[in-house]
């Protein structure tokens, strides 16, 4: 773990929970992609850009969740590099405190507001900033989280983010975070499509096209089993509390608090997907939101 590789001419990434990308942009002036969870990730990756005799320029985040942005504060003070992000994840990199409040729905009590899910807060500018890396593209990937993007080197080395979990993962957990399901699908077929030398997703192993597109297709498979298991579950109504203790029980989860707001936000999402796509529809009974198959 925090293993520096590289992958093509110019681009690296850090092997961590999250992996971290290096571009070197010319001479020893390098961007980070992404920044790990905490400031002892940052610590790591200031041990790298030292062993280097690397200057960091700036720190390109994908998103805004904890594990991708905890790192930015404490390089930011350490090396006075701009943070660049875009859309909503601007303001979510600015106020951390808007991600356990959304998770949650409400405010967030105190067993959530720690490191995995509240990073400490971080200054950002969007990727229109002048000093942004002309020769990196910014890649729209919606779906995990609001306005979450992924970067292409100039050498061809393509970061996906969180848009694949590894087939591990999926055996694992099952019901990975996503924000907006059919959002989601898209980008999925957007990598599918997608050319590159090297893709590196955030959670699962780097490889080629082809070994992305066996991760896309898992990812999809698993998105329409769960889909598929909540219609199944709902042909007689249901209210959410019930719906996620089934959920928990079929793919044998351990209910904490934060598997509580992380599957039930994501659980809530597929709800809204199918209301939304006509076949699932809700009702009030007796005071409780009751959730039926059409």
């Amino acid at each position: 773990m925090f293993e520096l590789v590289q992958v093509n001419e110019k681009t690296y990434y850090i092997e961590s929970p999250a992996k971290i990308g290096v571009y070197v942009a010319g001479g020893t002036d390098v961007y980070l992609i992404d920044s790990g969870n905490d400031k002892d990730a940052g610590r790591k990756i200031r041990k790298f850009l030292d062993e280097k005799g690397w200057t960091l320029k700036g720190i390109l985040n994908t998103h805004s969740n904890a594990d991708h942005i905890g790192g930015n504060d404490y390089l930011q003070r350490q090396r006075k590099c701009k943070v660049f992000t875009g859309g909503i994840e601007t303001a979510f990199t600015k106020y951390p405190i808007l991600e356990t409040s959304f998770l949650y729905g409400g405010y967030p009590c105190k067993d959530l507001r720690h490191k995995f899910l509240l990073a400490a807060a971080s200054d950002a500018v969007d990727f229109s900033d002048a000093d942004f890396p002309k020769d990196i593209e910014v890649i729209p990937l919606p779906g995990h989280f609001f306005d979450m993007v992924g970067f292409r080197t100039p050498d061809n080395t393509v970061f996906l983010a969180d848009c694949l979990s590894s087939v591990e993962n999926l055996d694992k957990y099952a019901v990975s975070f996503i924000y907006d399901v059919a959002a989601y699908l898209k980008t999925l077929d957007a990598v599918e499509a997608m050319e590159g030398d090297v893709f590196v997703p955030s959670h699962a192993a780097a490889g080629s096209k082809e070994d992305m597109q066996k991760l896309v297709q898992a990812n999809r498979d698993k998105i329409y089993e769960i889909k598929d298991y909540l219609l199944s579950l709902c042909q007689e109504p249901m209210i959410f509390e019930h719906i996620l203790r089934k959920v928990f029980d079929r793919y044998q989860l351990v209910m904490t608090i934060e598997q509580y707001v992380l599957v039930g936000s994501t659980i809530r999402s597929y709800l809204s997907w199918l209301r939304d796509t006509g076949e699932m529809t809700y009702s009030f009974e007796e005071h409780l939101m009751v959730w039926k198959t059409v």
